[in-house]
């Protein structure tokens, strides 16, 4: 059975003849009948009682038309939501981040996205960037933005801007020169990603900088949120590591009396796009990628021209 057939049945039942039928379809009538007949065939029955010139329509040819009907009007719907979706007249733009990402991409794509397309939906989630690549590989989402370095089986990886890290804390004396991975080690360290712990993209950089170097990297406090993080160290309850994005994401609320300096050896958060390798995305998505790595390059272009400076004495001076 297919849509064709049950579309001549259909043209057939109304127009009583399938000579009015074809000629309704524009199609020979010796073809319209042969595909009735092969209807009538694979379910034994016969549809039509043939009356003169005329078909009437048997009873379980009047039980086949409601179904035919629903049948047609549901493949109808597919091919109109379909369509919505590849003209981006509908749909959903599902898109993973981590939960920083905001300081980069920010509202502004989210309005952007909406302002070119306000039929679509858009799904933006994620809290961390080894959560993300795991949804993207399990195709719980088409594609998303992350810090590297993360597992990259199955994933087709972008790279696209990187971001400083640098040390942050109310001590001057902590703050004379770029720090090293030893003092690091040394000193009562604050740091987010609490839940992912050693999957999180910096503390595994971090954790391979201090093995190299014979240390271990062991905060004192643990906390889920970076602007947490940021908050205690400039109340002195420890250091934290954060990125100029961040700070500059932050604003006014840095704590004033919180400094910082780079790394000795830079270290920087390196962000990538990401999508299931062999996966075809989805229009939305694709648009919504591409918004998204507009947005990071003009974000990227707004620190370097004004971000906060690599270093800063404690005290905010």
């Amino acid at each position: 059975m297919t849509l064709a057939q049950l579309e001549y049945f259909l043209a057939a039942c109304e127009h009583g003849s399938f000579s009015a039928a074809a000629e309704h379809l524009h199609m020979a009538q010796p073809s319209l009948s042969e595909q009735v007949r092969r209807l009538e065939a694979e379910f034994s029955v016969q549809l039509f009682h043939r009356v003169g010139r005329g078909l009437v329509v048997s009873e379980a040819g009047e039980t086949l038309r409601t179904h035919a009907i629903a049948v047609l009007d549901a493949a109808e719907a597919a091919r109109a939501a379909v369509g919505a979706v590849r003209n981006l007249d509908g749909g959903t733009a599902a898109f993973g981040t981590f939960g920083t990402a905001r300081y980069f991409l920010g509202t502004d794509l989210v309005a952007d996205f909406r302002a070119r397309h306000p039929k679509v939906n858009i799904r933006l989630i994620g809290q961390n960037s080894s959560e993300t690549a795991e949804a993207v590989r399990d195709g719980r989402l088409e594609a998303g933005m992350v810090a590297l370095p993360i597992d990259d089986r199955g994933l087709e990886i972008q790279p696209i801007t990187r971001d400083e890290i640098v040390y942050a804390s109310i001590v001057p004396a902590r703050l004379k020169r770029a720090v090293t991975i030893q003092a690091v080690a040394g000193a009562p360290l604050i740091l987010p990603d609490a839940t992912f712990g050693s999957e999180d993209p910096v503390r595994r950089q971090l954790a391979d900088l201090a093995q190299l170097a014979g240390v271990r990297i062991d905060p004192v406090i643990d906390v889920e949120d970076v602007e947490a993080a940021v908050e205690l160290a400039g109340r002195g309850f420890g250091d934290t590591i954060t990125s100029r994005a961040m700070l500059a994401g932050m604003g006014e609320r840095v704590p004033k009396e919180l400094g910082w300096v780079p790394f000795a050896e830079p270290i920087y958060d390196n962000f990538a796009f990401i999508w299931r390798r062999g996966a075809p995305l989805s229009h939305a998505t694709r648009e919504f990628l591409t918004l998204a790595e507009e947005r990071m390059a003009a974000r990227t272009a707004e620190l370097d021209a004004s971000g906060p400076a690599r270093r800063r004495e404690a005290g905010g001076s």
